[in-house]
């Protein structure tokens, strides 16, 4: 991870006893993070599983658990407790026993208890899917007010240190006007938490009505949308890549833009333009591409890559850390 991005983390969440819970106790990356957090004491780190099988699991990875903090959903004393806030949450769609079968999940147990607060945030996917970690947090910690979906940010850095945000590249498929102006507000959001001044540009294959399509209508309208949702940040659209980040292009395309040639927030049109858009930047480009970062939930939950490192691992749980501190 940039140093830069890592270092401004971990200065927002200095002396502030965040505590970030793992549901994936098993897993060798999972308890490496745990332990080296455990250890620095930065963050405190709880894991989640049956208590034998964590420590089985760290006897043959020759790990040494010290006084990392286990919790065993099925044994744990807010269980029941647990359950009966499911219940209350879910408005009628899950019954108690509903409730007490799916709490043994240990994604469900984690959301659950960042959403009681005995956690601040969450950090899985080692092992499961981006939905078995997202499902649990829209349906119990929801989304923040005014933010209809949940996005992913990738932070991506180049080798002179410039930073871009990218999104979303991680979560929807496709994006109305309303959601795509939701998701550019929360990623300027997401920008200012890492120290970059957002100028976003919402993308198209148009810049300025220089082509005519409802896909274009989507992305202009979407553009006046998030001026009115937060009117002091610096949001301009439908641009083209080139229009939005290359001041000779800006010039001649949009004039008049107060982000064209300077952005460094980039909203995509839908998820195969975001990610295609990345991992190009990454594989061609050189750039390390960081995340992703969810955004737009009550409170943070942070998805893995099931190829994801033991480091990877502990610096999202710096990033989700800091997530929680910007609350």
């Amino acid at each position: 991870m940039s140093s830069t991005i890592l270092e401004q983390a971990r200065k927002a969440v200095e002396g502030k006893e965040l505590s970030i819970v793992f549901p994936e106790g098993t897993d060798k990356r999972i308890l490496e993070a745990a332990i080296r957090h455990n250890e620095e004491g930065l963050i405190k780190p709880i894991v989640l599983g049956n208590k034998d099988e964590i420590q089985k699991a760290a006897d043959e990875n020759g790990l040494n658990l010290g006084d990392l903090e286990i919790i065993d959903p099925a044994n744990d004393s807010h269980f029941d407790e647990f359950v009966e806030k499911f219940v209350e949450l879910r408005k009628g769609k899950n019954t108690k026993e509903d409730a007490e079968k799916m709490l043994q999940n240990t994604n469900y147990y984690g959301v659950m208890m960042v959403k009681t607060g005995l956690a601040n945030g969450m950090v899985s996917g080692a092992v499961g899917t981006t939905g078995d970690t997202i499902r649990p947090a829209l349906q119990l910690i929801k989304t923040k007010p005014g933010v209809s979906r949940v996005s992913g940010v990738m932070i991506m850095v180049g080798d002179n240190g410039e930073q871009y945000v990218f999104s979303d590249v991680a979560v929807n498929i496709t994006l109305e006007a309303q959601e795509m102006a939701e998701v550019a507000v929360e990623s300027a959001n997401t920008a200012k938490l890492f120290g970059i001044d957002p100028k976003v540009a919402l993308l198209s294959f148009s810049t300025k009505g220089s082509a005519k399509h409802e896909l274009v209508d989507k992305v202009a309208e979407a553009a006046k949308i998030s001026k009115e949702l937060a009117p002091d940040l610096a949001i301009d659209g439908e641009l083209q890549f080139d229009a939005a980040i290359d001041p000779t292009t800006a010039s001649k395309k949009a004039p008049d833009s107060n982000v064209a040639g300077q952005a460094n927030v980039f909203i995509f049109p839908d998820l195969q333009a975001g990610n295609i858009g990345y991992k190009i930047a990454q594989r061609l480009g050189g750039f390390k591409a960081i995340g992703p970062i969810l955004q737009g939930l009550n409170a943070p939950v942070n998805d893995l890559s099931r190829g994801c490192s033991a480091d990877d691992v502990y610096e999202t749980a710096i990033i989700t850390a800091s997530q929680a501190a910007a609350e």
